[in-house]
């Protein structure tokens, strides 16, 4: 069998690679301009490599019975490997991807292409958009990883965003965001109090040297209406390789202390990160 070769293609969003991973042999790296975006391994599509997306993993796994199909709105495509995942995991999910780049929803469907009866539809369309065009109560999870270049876009970020998001889950439905930031976290403590404005239940799961501002860092941001399992996220983030704190009640107040919501008027993307924070050699 022939090598994979690492294939090149001009996006919207700047130059997008899929890059062969030398030790998994079906296993595949998608970087827009040199930022990683998304490792898919074809094999074995249960296998999560990013730390942040084991971490979304386990608020798919805890959403529902483990197997129960589950109905997925992801924001963000990248290579598909959370839709890759719950398909797996959870098979007879459905499950709607909103990709805004139409350059990756080609690349993706020509070079790491789904397995027939997936269920998984893949459209390329803002994802604000999208969201505001979905029906009332028609996910069960909502999963949003979204990036422009290096940072979550501002509209993505407001009050008016986050009621749109508790519109379309159903009761006790997770939302579930990667963001990223670093110490003094003005963007990550915004996003706390904005979306505590609209869900009664949220935690966030990261690294404790991202928490303690030692680092730039991914967070995930879990929002719910009912039913949000803190402590079996817990367990689950600290039994990871890298192991995560997840933070909420009152520890997650004290977090936020001070931050206000904010509305689509005021709304800014995520920092932008340090040199190298998430860039590859």
């Amino acid at each position: 069998m022939d090598e994979p070769i690492p294939v090149t293609r001009d996006v919207a969003g700047g130059t997008a690679k899929l890059l062969p991973d030398v030790d998994r042999e079906r296993a595949w790296l998608l970087t827009v301009d040199g930022a990683p975006q998304s490792y898919v391994d074809l094999a074995d599509p249960a296998h999560l490599e990013f730390e942040y997306a084991r971490r979304i993993g386990h608020v798919l796994d805890t959403a529902a019975e483990p197997g129960r199909p589950l109905d997925v709105l992801h924001l963000g495509g990248g290579a598909l490997t959370l839709p890759r995942y719950t398909a797996v995991t959870r098979p007879g999910s459905r499950q709607l991807v909103v990709e805004a780049d139409p350059g990756i929803v080609g690349l993706v469907a020509e070079h790491l292409p789904l397995p027939p009866d997936s269920g998984v539809t893949v459209r390329a369309e803002d994802a604000r958009a999208a969201l505001e065009d979905a029906p009332d109560a028609s996910a069960d999870v909502i999963v949003a990883d979204v990036f422009g270049g290096s940072r979550v876009p501002a509209h993505l970020t407001s009050v008016e965003y986050a009621r749109s998001a508790a519109r379309v889950l159903r009761p006790g439905g997770r939302y579930a965001a990667n963001l990223a930031d670093g110490a003094p976290f003005d963007f990550l403590r915004s996003q706390v109090a904005t979306f505590a404005a609209v869900f009664p239940e949220l935690c966030l799961i990261a690294e404790a040297s991202v928490l303690r501002g030692r680092r730039f860092g991914n967070a995930i941001l879990v929002a719910s209406t009912a039913g949000l399992p803190p402590d079996a996220l817990a367990r689950r983030a600290a039994a990871d390789a890298f192991p995560a704190r997840v933070i909420h009640g009152d520890a997650l107040a004290r977090f936020a202390a001070g931050a206000v919501p904010v509305g689509d008027g005021e709304a800014v993307g995520s920092p932008e990160p340090p040199g190298g924070a998430f860039g590859i050699g």
